[in-house]
C-alpha cells in the first residue's frame, strides 16, 4: 500500500522513507488503469466466481442432503470417495484436466476456467456435516405433514445450515479469485484472462517490470475488493467459522 503511493524516485530512495515525498497514488493509478483492460479481467474474475458458487452451492447442496438423509446402496463408499478426493492435491490432477478440457474444445474460454471446480468434495462434506446436525425427529414430522424432501429442504434446512453455506462461500470466492495457475493454462486471449492472470502479464512486461509503483497499485487494485468485504463483513466472516448447525 505504501509503494503503491510514491514515485519511482521515492521508492529507490536513500535512506528510505516510508512517507512519500509526493503522493503519488491517483497518478499511480491513472497509468496502470491506461496500460491493461482491467475492466475486461474485472469482469471475467466476478462471472466465474459468482458463477461458479451457484453451481457449486446447487451441486454440493443436493449431493449433501443425499448423503446425509437417504439411504441407498454404496452410500458410505461413495461419500469415501468424496472423502478421498479431500487428499488428493489439486496440483496432481492438474494434467489431466487439461487434457479434458483440451479434447472438449474449451480451450481459451471462461468454461474452461471453472469447469474442473463444479464439484466440489469440501462443499459435500462441509454441507453434509451441518444436514447432520438437524435432528431427524425434524425432519420425520415433516414428512409426516406432508412436506418433501425439496420443500423440506428449502424451507427448513437451508435456513439452518446457513453457517456452513456461508464459510464455503467465502472460501470459494477467495480461493478462485486468487487462482493463477490454472486459469493462465487454459486461457491465451486478453479478452479471457482473469485478475491474477492480467496482474502477472502487466508485472512481467518490459515497461513496468522494474516500476514498482506501479505494480504495487496494480496489486492493491486486484485485492481491493476481497479487503473491502472483509471490513464491511469482518463479524459475519468471522462468525462463520465459529458458528454451525443450530442454535
Amino acid at each position: 500500500i505504501v509503494t503503491s503511493f510514491k514515485s519511482q524516485a521515492d521508492i529507490f530512495r536513500a535512506p528510505l522513507s516510508v512517507v512519500p515525498s509526493k503522493v503519488m497514488f491517483a497518478a499511480n493509478l491513472q497509468e496502470v488503469l491506461r496500460r491493461a483492460p482491467w475492466a475486461m479481467y474485472f469482469k471475467n474474475t466476478i462471472i466465474i466466481v459468482s458463477a461458479l458458487l451457484v453451481i457449486q452451492l446447487i451441486v454440493s447442496t443436493l449431493a449433501a442432503y443425499a448423503f446425509a438423509f437417504f439411504d441407498f446402496k454404496g452410500k458410505n463408499l461413495f461419500f469415501l470417495l468424496v472423502l478421498t478426493r479431500l487428499m488428493i492435491s489439486p496440483d496432481s490432477v492438474v494434467l489431466p484436466n487439461y487434457l479434458t478440457i483440451m479434447r472438449l474444445g474449451l480451450m481459451d474460454t471462461l468454461v474452461a476456467v471453472g469447469l474442473p471446480f463444479v464439484g466440489s468434495a469440501m462443499a459435500i462434506f462441509l454441507i453434509r456435516q451441518a444436514f447432520l446436525q438437524i435432528p431427524i425427529e425434524l425432519k420425520e414430522s415433516a414428512v409426516v405433514d406432508g412436506c418433501g424432501d425439496l420443500r423440506f429442504l428449502q424451507k427448513i434446512g437451508l435456513p439452518l445450515i446457513k453457517p456452513a453455506l456461508l464459510t464455503f462461500s467465502i472460501i470459494s470466492v477467495v480461493y478462485q479469485w486468487n487462482a493463477f495457475f490454472w486459469p493462465m493454462l487454459v486461457t491465451e486471449s486478453t479478452s479471457i484472462r482473469t485478475l491474477p492472470v492480467g496482474l502477472a502479464q502487466f508485472g512481467l512486461r518490459a515497461e513496468s517490470g522494474s516500476e514498482w509503483g506501479l505494480t504495487m497499485t496494480a496489486t492493491l487494485l486486484v485485492i481491493a475488493p476481497i479487503l473491502i468485504a472483509f471490513a464491511i463483513f469482518q463479524k459475519q466472516f468471522i462468525n462463520s467459522f465459529l458458528r454451525s448447525g443450530l442454535k
